[in-house]
């Protein structure tokens, strides 16, 4: 871990983290979920710095390390998209892989549409790519799912509120480490959906969440909430649908996702090569939403095999 490396690249007003490691032609830059951060992907960066690769793991805006935006409130994809963009040309890098995990996916599936020629593979952990569009989850889920939960305004600042930071992430590691998907009844609210006294996942350590802990108290969550919670379903005005670059998406078997509507039949069958038509798909079967943590070494290998595969 002493050997990452940590340095700010200016995009527009903003600064902006990156967390790096190795030194090869050859680069993946690792997109982060929620509730996570550059720190998600140690076990992968350091294993693909030791095969000769280059890794870079960026906070978005207004996450961890990197500056907020002026305006939480107003951002969007787009951002994150152009932000990326921003600090490949900074760091000079003409052609890279994609590595992203949860919400995390997006861009990397969305920039390998917009920026083709920048992009040699994308690899995604736990989301399925599928076309944007308007969200459709308020007609198959009840109110109280964390996602309809999250995206109303006030609602979750109020239920995070009640906690520091460190218990928030704590709290969203546990109920995104089961299967089910979190759903609050009508008087409850999320962070209610975990006990005080339920023990992290075992993979999961307490320095690890103070690690967590302090990045996420630094940025608070005005704009992870807003990006992806708040901006689902926004249109971005795309060239073009399909990802036509080589991917590999990688599912724990036991990953909530699969709750989604419609997701599992997506992942299982052949749905999911009508817009990736380069799509590799593999389970780890004791895996759950946080398989990179989770099983660091089955996950490192997947992505070594098709970093040579596609370099």
């Amino acid at each position: 871990m002493d050997k990452i490396q940590h340095k700010f690249v200016n995009v527009g007003a903003l600064k902006l983290h990156i967390a790096e490691i190795g030194n090869g032609p050859k680069v993946a830059v690792f997109l982060h979920g929620f509730p996570e951060i550059w720190y998600s992907w140690r076990h992968q960066m350091i294993a693909i710095a030791g095969a000769g690769f280059r890794a870079i793991a960026p906070d978005y805006r207004g996450y961890g390390l990197s500056d907020p935006p002026p305006e939480p409130e107003k951002t969007t994809f787009s951002h994150l998209l152009d932000d990326l963009l921003a600090i490949l040309d900074a760091l000079s890098l003409s052609k890279v892989f994609l590595v992203g995990k949860d919400f995390g996916a997006s861009p990397a599936y969305l920039f390998s549409i917009l920026h083709p020629e920048r992009v040699l593979g994308v690899i995604t952990l736990g989301v399925p790519y599928a076309p944007p569009g308007p969200s459709m989850l308020h007609k198959y889920l009840p109110e109280g799912f964390y996602m309809l939960r999250w995206k109303e305004p006030g609602r979750a600042e109020a239920d995070f509120g009640r906690f520091d930071a460190k218990t928030v992430v704590r709290n969203v590691y546990i109920l995104f480490s089961r299967s089910e998907l979190p759903i609050a009844n009508e008087n409850q609210e999320i962070m209610d959906l975990v006990e005080p006294d339920t023990p992290l996942p075992s993979w999961f350590t307490e320095e690890d969440l103070s690690t967590y802990g302090a990045l996420y108290e630094k940025s608070g969550f005005r704009t992870a909430l807003q990006v992806p919670y708040r901006t689902v379903g926004d249109d971005l005005k795309l060239p073009d649908t399909v990802v036509k670059v080589p991917t590999l998406l990688i599912m724990g078997g036991k990953d909530y996702v699969f709750k989604f509507p419609g997701f599992e039949d997506l992942i299982k069958s052949e749905k999911a090569k009508e817009f990736v038509p380069n799509l590799e798909v593999t389970f780890i079967p004791e895996g759950t939403h946080f398989v990179q943590e989770q099983f660091p070494e089955q996950v490192n290998q997947l992505i070594l095999a098709f970093l040579a595969k596609n370099t």
